[in-house]
């Protein structure tokens, strides 16, 4: 069997109805947001220019294109912190990143405290981030989102342990550690800023299950989209879908695509599905709610066009793929990527 060196993306968002567009307050909110970045100076020079290429305040700004200005600055907030903290952890071994996960959930608690000396940067970016997102927020979104929270960076705990181990999990197993340790249900955050909805209603198991099927979709473009450096850099396998179902399925990387393709599909049905028979809350609080599910969908639409456009995944040839959607694998190397930090949200 010839080598595969390269492999046609498939556009797993070819069905969703949701166009692009991004937030008119780009441009203006784009030098604040950098600013606020630098000023923790917690970046080397190499993570410092993966940061810049990544562009974050685009990425808030396709996700969420309906959000006014303060409230678009706390989505490219969040962005930036899930950068902060995976660029913490991915060197580290299970201790580190358990450090730093408890520095993040300490400020998400005490955001008044004064953070201590020597702490991991994610703590201070965190509490920045958190005093910003609780003046926009209702109480029942700031309680649900650090629940959340706290379950994605001990979830990225528990991925330490298995890259420490060289633990490649099944499929099914794979899966259920994802949706914790991606951040994907963190990033729905900004869905509910400026409104107020009750746990009657995002408890609700229709609503339930409309964001638990978002979830799939997203982490499976993480993972497409990732792959090819993933693939690259030693060490960095075991964290990417492809390669799960490569070795459960013992098939190569067209029939892992192929699988992908079919899995997204029923994920799609059953979330389109399921938006369309999301029931009434009464005219009090469908309005925050139907505003609620018009988040989500634009973020799923704006995150596949920011994979593109930004140089995240793809480089400078990222609006190129985009079109014709050949990628060309990099050869395999023992140190990590220039941009290899693992995607989350």
């Amino acid at each position: 069997m010839s080598e595969i060196r390269q492999f046609r993306l498939p556009d797993l968002l070819a069905q969703w109805p949701w166009p692009r567009v991004v937030n008119k307050h780009y441009e203006e909110i784009k030098p604040q947001f950098d600013e606020w970045v630098h000023a923790f100076e917690a970046l080397d020079a190499r993570s410092q220019r993966s940061f810049d290429q990544c562009n974050f305040a685009l990425l808030g700004s396709l996700g969420y294109p309906l959000l006014d200005k303060e409230c678009l600055l706390i989505a490219c907030e969040l962005m930036a912190l899930f950068f902060f903290f995976d660029e913490c952890t991915d060197k580290l071994e299970e201790d580190g990143v358990r450090a730093c996960a408890d520095a993040v959930m300490d400020a998400f608690r005490n955001p008044h405290k004064e953070r201590p000396q020597g702490e991991p940067k994610p703590g201070e970016v965190t509490k920045q981030f958190w005093l910003h997102a609780i003046k926009h927020s209702s109480e029942s979104a700031q309680r649900r989102f650090i629940k959340l929270f706290e379950t994605y960076v001990y979830g990225v705990v528990e991925e330490a342990v298995d890259r420490g181990k060289g633990r490649i999990r099944g499929i099914t197993d794979y899966l259920e550690l994802r949706v914790r340790a991606s951040g994907v249900c963190c990033s729905l955050f900004p869905a509910e800023l400026g409104l107020d909805i009750p746990d009657e209603v995002m408890e609700h198991p229709a609503m339930k299950n409309f964001v638990d099927l978002t979830v799939y979709p997203l982490m499976l473009t993480n993972d497409l989209y990732s792959y090819n450096i993933e693939q690259a850099a030693m060490g960095h396998e075991a964290s990417n879908l492809l390669t799960v179902v490569m070795k459960e399925e013992g098939v190569d990387l067209n029939g892992a695509l192929d699988w992908f393709m079919k899995y997204n599909g029923e994920m799609f049905d059953k979330l389109l599905e399921q938006q369309r028979n999301l029931p009434s809350w009464g005219p009090d609080l469908d309005p925050d709610a139907t505003a609620f599910v018009e988040g989500v969908a634009r973020w799923m639409r704006g995150h596949d066009c920011w994979s593109f456009e930004s140089q995240r995944y793809f480089g400078t040839e990222g609006p190129e793929i985009q079109k014709h959607r050949i990628v060309t694998l990099f050869p395999r190397s023992s140190g990590k990527t220039p941009m290899m930090s693992k995607p989350t949200a």
